[in-house]
């Protein structure tokens, strides 16, 4: 495990606990710090995804039509949908 810098602290303290982007100057590569509880809550929909995906669609539905989504006006959005096209 690596340390923080002054720097990297006074950063994620400014950012309050938001993540912030790290740039490896040799490299060029960039990384995000975030803290450790919400690098766990993203792995784990990362890695169980498909099944928080399936887990959570009913609910998503039910929230989108009270809010309208099944007004038949909306259909026309159904066209525009990527995965749809031949």
């Amino acid at each position: 495990m690596i340390e923080l810098t002054p720097e990297q602290r006074r950063e994620l303290k400014e950012m309050n606990g938001v993540a912030v982007r790290a740039v490896d100057p040799d490299t060029h590569q960039e990384y995000v710090l975030v803290r450790a509880e919400i690098y766990e809550r993203l792995r784990t929909l990362l890695t169980e995804g498909d099944e928080f995906v399936q887990d959570m669609y009913p609910h998503v539905m039910e929230v989108f039509g009270r809010e309208g989504w099944d007004d038949p006006s909306m259909d026309v959005y159904n066209d525009l949908d990527p995965r749809k096209q031949t």
